[in-house]
């Protein structure tokens, strides 16, 4: 059985279709997506549908995304839990655009998808998948802040100050990131530090390849490191602008 990890697709259906036809999946494999799965390009209803169809016949881990968090709060009316500026400009707006032609049913079938995500998952070898990170030196499982879960980014942030720089026996190196075999991450996309593809930073591994922006979804095997990846998502979208 394999396992493959999908970094944050932001509404870009489009994407997911492309990097899942190229990969050799069976029902049997397990396909864990990092969260984010909405606000940036025009199908997020879409793409929440195609998940919540796609779990009925495959292996499923939905992690919760911040984006995720903030378009359930809205689909609650929850309004005053958004700074509806702030998040129209960061793919909100084309979110709630989408919304206007969705009926009631369909949104109640969101909002149930939405609350059912998981903050994170720990498999049985000590991997650990999370949308952005935590802050508790002991894990995940001490974690006081649980929206550290979905927008966290001290641990990306350490795991790139800290790689090659001392050894794990070091007692100075940050205890974060010596509890799991190996994390996945999304929510910080890699194309900030001018790469493409995924990226490995002490035990982090960074999927979040900028299909939010200009960049493109990404698919790995968690066990081999192969990747596989969309077309960019503007010539995708050619007519939007994402969160560009």
């Amino acid at each position: 059985m394999k396992k493959f990890v999908i970094g944050d697709i932001h509404g870009g259906l489009k994407a997911l279709l492309q990097v899942l036809k190229k990969i050799n999946c069976d029902e049997n494999d397990t396909l864990i997506f990092l969260g984010d799965y909405v606000d940036g390009w025009s199908e997020s209803p879409a793409v929440l549908d195609f998940l919540i169809d796609l779990q009925k016949k495959q292996n499923c881990v939905f992690i919760r995304g911040n984006h995720d968090e903030l378009l359930l709060y809205w689909l609650l009316g929850n309004n005053e839990n958004i700074d509806e500026k702030l998040w129209f400009q960061h793919g909100g707006e084309a979110t709630v655009l989408s919304y206007q032609k969705i009926d009631v049913a369909t949104k109640e079938k969101h909002i149930h998808f939405l609350q059912s995500l998981q903050n994170y998952y720990l498999d049985n070898e000590n991997r650990l998948f999370i949308h952005a990170g935590f802050t508790n030196m002991r894990g995940v499982e001490h974690e006081f802040f649980k929206a550290a879960f979905y927008w966290d980014r001290t641990l990306w942030e350490t795991a790139l100050a800290m790689d090659n720089q001392l050894s794990k026996d070091a007692i100075t190196y940050p205890n974060r990131l010596k509890i799991y075999k190996e994390i996945y991450i999304g929510h910080t996309p890699v194309t900030k530090i001018d790469e493409t593809i995924p990226v490995n930073k002490a035990c982090v591994w960074n999927v979040d390849t900028g299909a939010a922006f200009k960049g493109t979804l990404t698919i790995m095997d968690v066990d081999t490191k192969e990747f596989w990846q969309s077309d960019s998502l503007p010539g995708l979208y050619p007519n939007e602008k994402g969160r560009n």
